[in-house]
């Protein structure tokens, strides 16, 4: 290590746990963050002051203005400029460790890029908002042998989960099937900055953990805790369910893409567009809709104003638009102002 490093992370080298070894470890470490929003801007901010070598970022969304409540990495110029979550993540940690790398992905994390997105890393962490991407995620970690850490914070509560494949039990072995029915949500039910960040604290010190090789110490339960009812539950997870479609079967359907929707509801009145990779030219497209509405764009993302719809494009043909939770509503506003 040089000086400079020596310097920097020495109150960490001082934690027994860690010591200089473990801290040549966290440097030479490779890991991945999907998600960058509440849970996922904390997670990338913890480990990357840490001195974690590495880390990638993968996210599909843009800063908004309420997000600065509780995602930590991002400021109100990011919010006016709706810079892509993972360019303006890469932007800040830049800004407080420019010595490791951070590799900014944005994307929507599917079985066609999971591949892609995800290879090479030791630690895939989760920062997702929704079942479906952390399905997909179990099934390419528990296929590949990868560890990952479950999170998710609403409302007061958080959760999270060490999943080590092939020792403890998995996010299938958990939770058979995604929940059904009515659930709360960030939008619908809000959500406490601290119980973000005392979720992604905990998951971080894990991840730590992990990469340092102190396996006896990593936490084999689900742990949940409500921090306004002060209370907390733990579950036993140090064995794979008997059974398990995933880790025990090997069955993998949510790898496999199937019945995965290309268009889906991604929160806040809003309805996603995916169908297909199809790359545009943002400048030529603000071009050809500035009759039709207020439109600015910049390197990463276009946004365009048709009331009482929002329209975010980014250069890889994916589109969130905003305004409408009907998919039929969303589907037509993208086909007249970008093409089918």
């Amino acid at each position: 290590m040089s000086l400079e490093l020596d310097e920097r992370y020495s109150r960490q080298v001082l934690f027994r746990g860690i010591g200089i070894e473990g801290q040549r470890k966290l440097t030479a470490s490779h890991i991945a963050i999907v998600g960058c929003g509440a849970t996922g801007s904390a997670l990338a901010s913890l480990l990357a002051r840490a001195g974690v070598g590495t880390i990638r970022i993968v996210d599909r969304d843009y800063v908004e203005p309420s997000n600065l409540q509780r995602q930590s990495l991002f400021d109100e110029t990011d919010a006016r400029e709706s810079l892509p979550k993972a360019i303006a993540a890469a932007r800040k940690i830049g800004a407080f460790n420019s010595e490791i790398v951070i590799q900014p992905h944005v994307a929507d994390l599917i079985p066609a890029n999971v591949g892609v997105l995800l290879d090479g890393v030791q630690l895939i962490l989760d920062g997702t908002d929704n079942f479906e991407t952390r399905y997909l995620i179990n099934d390419f970690a528990v296929k590949n042998s990868l560890p990952w850490i479950y999170s998710a914070a609403v409302g007061s509560y958080g959760v999270t989960l060490n999943v080590l494949p092939g020792k403890t039990a998995c996010l299938a072995c958990i939770f058979a099937d995604p929940p059904q029915g009515t659930f709360e949500t960030c939008e619908t039910a809000g959500i406490l900055n601290s119980a973000v960040n005392l979720a992604a604290s905990i998951a971080a010190t894990e991840a730590i953990k992990l990469l340092v090789g102190a396996d006896e110490s990593l936490r084999r339960t689900l742990l949940s805790f409500d921090v306004w009812r002060n209370e907390r539950a733990e579950v036993a997870t140090d064995k794979p369910r008997p059974g398990c479609r995933t880790c025990g079967e090997h069955q993998f359907p949510h790898l496999a893409g199937e019945g995965r929707p290309h268009i889906t509801l991604c929160g806040r009145n809003s309805v996603q567009i995916h169908e297909r990779h199809r790359p545009v030219d943002l400048a030529q497209i603000s071009e050809l809709l500035q009759p039709h509405g207020t439109v600015r764009h910049n390197d990463f993302v276009l946004k365009f104003w048709h009331e009482p719809y929002e329209m975010t494009l980014f250069p890889d043909g994916r589109a969130i638009i905003k305004g409408t939770t009907d998919k039929t509503v969303a589907r037509s506003l993208y086909a007249r102002y970008v093409g089918s």
